[in-house]
C-alpha cells in the first residue's frame, strides 16, 4: 500500500508538543484524550502509514511523566451502554482499559464515575472496583451545567466533586466512549488544583478533524463520514479566525461549547490561556503527512466504505436512511462513487456469471481476485483462499483436500444441525492449518495471511457475522452490497 504518513515523525512531534504544553502550565497538564487510544484503525485507513497504536507509542515515549484516569458516566453504567465495536458494556470496558494500561507499564491511578446520582448499578460497579483494589472517585450531576458558570465553578458545583490526587506532570483523561464526562473531569480537577495553589492546565488531544488541513480535505470529510450517526460536522473555527486571522478546522460541538469553556477557565484560572478551540488542541497529525495524494486516495476510499456500512445497517435495521443520504452527499464532496473500488464491479460481475453470491478483493499490488459460492465453500471462504494463493504465487491447486473439508461439513449438518454445509472463513482457516501440518504448500499459503492487512474486499450480498469477524481480524476492509442472499424476513 502506498504510504502517505510518517509515523515516526508523528510520534516525535506529538510527544515534544505535549511536553511544551506541560511546561506552558508550570509542569502540570490534564490532557483530554478523544477517540480510540489503542486501536485507531480509522486513522490507519485514512492516513496510510499511521499505526493503530501510535497514540500509545507516543505516550510510552514519555511514560514516566504519564498518569492515567479512566472516566465513565454513571448513567451509561445504569443503562448498560455498549461499545458497538467491541460488544461490551462501558463498565466492562473500564476494566479492560485498566488491564491494558497496566500491562503496558502505565500508571493508571483511578476511575472517576461522573454524573453520579446514587444509581444502583453505579454503586455496584464502585463496590466491584473497591474489591479489585482500584481507586474510584465520584463526580456529581451539577444543576445548570454547562451554562450556569457561577454555580458550576463554586463549592456547590465542581467543589462537591471528589478530588483525584495525582502525582505526575501529565494526567491523561480517557473513557470508553463519548459523553463520559472527560472534559468536565479535567475542569473539575483544575478547580481543585488551583484551590490548592497548583497552576495546572488543560488541553485536548483529538486526531480528527485535522486542524491544519482544508475543511473539505478528504481526511476531514472521512471523519464526518465516520461520525455520521452522531450528526456531527466539521467547521471553520471562527474564534481562531478572529483572533489570529488564520483559517483552521474544528469540530462543531467544540466550537459551540468554547464560549462556555472559556468562561469557566477564566473563572478557574483568572484568564483563559486559549483564544479558540483550535488553541486547546495538541494534535500534530497534519504535520506528519508526507504524500498528500496517497492520503487523499485512502481517505476517499474510507468515505465509500462508510457509505456501504450505513447502507447495510439500514437494510438490517430499517433505520438510518438519513445517514445513508448524508454519506451520499459526502461522497460527492470527494468526487467518489460506490464503484470507487474495483472489487465491487468484479464481485457483481462474478455473481452475474455464476448466479450465486460472489466476492472480490484488491491485493497490495492492485491485482483483483474473486471468489464464488461452491458446494463446499461460501464466497467469503473461496475469496480468502484465492487471495492467499495469489499472494503465495501458486496456481489454482487444491491445498485443502475433500478428506479434510467433508468431515467438517458432516459435523455441521448431521450433528450441529446447520442447514448450510459450506465452510465459513474461520472453518476454512482451521482446515488450511490442519493441512499445513503435512503439506508444505498449505503452510506457504497460510504464511501469507498477514499480507492481507489493509486490503479491500467487496461482497455481492451481506455476509454473516462469522465471516465478517474473521476478515476484520485479518485486517481486511469489508464492504457488502446492501442486499441479502435469501428473500426472507429473519436473517441471522
Amino acid at each position: 500500500m502506498k504510504q502517505g504518513f510518517d509515523n515516526a515523525k508523528y510520534i516525535e512531534l506529538q510527544a515534544a508538543h505535549i511536553q511544551q504544553r506541560i511546561e506552558q502550565f508550570g509542569g502540570k497538564l490534564y490532557l483530554e484524550f478523544g477517540g480510540k487510544i489503542f486501536d485507531d484503525y480509522h486513522a490507519a485507513r485514512v492516513l496510510p502509514g499511521f499505526e493503530p497504536d501510535s497514540k500509545i507509542r507516543m505516550l510510552k515515549s514519555i511514560a514516566d511523566d504519564v498518569e492515567i484516569i479512566v472516566v465513565v458516566n454513571a448513567n451509561h453504567i445504569e443503562k448498560s451502554k455498549v461499545r458497538g465495536d467491541l460488544g461490551i458494556t462501558y463498565d466492562q470496558d473500564v476494566l479492560r482499559l485498566m488491564d491494558i494500561f497496566r500491562n503496558l507499564g502505565f500508571y493508571a491511578s483511578a476511575v472517576v464515575i461522573t454524573q453520579y446520582a446514587a444509581q444502583p448499578d453505579a454503586d455496584a460497579f464502585r463496590h466491584r472496583l473497591d474489591e479489585l483494589g482500584i481507586k474510584s472517585y465520584l463526580h456529581y450531576t451539577i444543576a445548570g451545567y454547562p451554562t450556569d458558570i457561577e454555580h458550576i465553578v463554586s463549592e456547590e458545583g465542581y467543589g462537591k466533586n471528589e478530588f483525584v490526587e495525582t502525582t505526575r506532570p501529565l494526567v491523561v483523561v480517557t473513557a470508553p466512549g463519548p459523553g463520559s464526562g472527560k472534559m468536565a473531569t479535567c475542569l473539575s480537577q483544575l478547580y481543585h488544583e488551583h484551590k490548592r495553589g497548583v497552576a495546572a492546565g488543560y488541553a485536548k488531544y483529538e486526531t480528527f478533524p485535522v486542524w491544519n488541513l482544508p475543511l473539505r480535505h478528504p481526511v476531514n470529510v472521512a471523519y464526518e463520514a465516520a461520525t455520521a450517526d452522531l450528526d456531527d460536522s466539521n467547521a471553520i473555527d471562527p474564534f481562531h479566525l478572529e483572533a489570529y486571522g488564520e483559517t483552521t478546522v474544528n469540530y462543531n460541538r467544540d466550537i459551540e461549547i468554547f464560549p462556555v469553556l472559556k468562561n469557566m477557565m477564566e473563572r478557574i484560572l483568572g484568564e483563559s490561556p486559549y483564544a479558540s478551540p483550535t488553541d486547546m488542541g495538541v494534535n500534530m497529525a497534519g504535520n506528519a503527512i508526507v504524500d498528500d495524494a496517497a492520503v487523499c486516495e485512502a481517505a476517499t476510499m474510507e468515505v465509500v466504505r462508510r457509505y456501504f456500512h450505513a447502507a447495510v445497517n439500514a437494510k438490517r435495521t430499517g433505520t438510518g436512511e438519513d445517514q445513508v443520504e448524508k454519506l451520499e452527499f459526502l461522497m460527492q464532496q470527494v468526487d467518489a462513487t460506490p464503484n470507487q473500488s474495483p472489487a465491487r464491479s468484479a464481485a457483481l460481475l462474478k455473481e452475474e456469471a455464476t448466479g450465486n453470491p460472489a466476492a472480490a478483493m484488491v491485493l497490495p499490488d492492485g491485482t483483483v481476485v474473486t471468489g464464488k459460492t461452491s458446494t463446499l465453500l461460501g464466497c467469503a471462504s473461496s475469496l480468502l483462499m484465492n487471495a492467499l494463493k495469489a499472494l503465495a504465487g501458486v496456481g489454482d491447486v487444491d491445498v485443502i483436500t475433500d478428506a479434510v473439508i467433508e468431515p467438517i461439513c458432516h459435523l455441521k449438518t448431521d450433528h450441529l444441525h446447520h442447514r448450510n454445509p459450506r465452510l465459513h472463513s474461520d472453518e476454512t482457516l482451521i482446515a488450511l492449518s490442519i493441512s499445513s501440518a503435512t503439506d508444505p504448500l498449505a503452510a506457504q499459503i497460510l504464511d501469507c495471511a498477514d499480507q492481507l492487512r489493509g486490503c479491500d474486499a467487496f461482497f455481492s450480498v451481506i455476509i454473516g457475522p462469522t465471516d465478517e469477524r474473521i476478515y476484520k481480524a485479518l485486517g481486511i476492509n469489508v464492504c457488502c452490497e446492501p442486499k441479502y442472499e435469501l428473500q426472507r424476513y429473519y436473517h441471522k
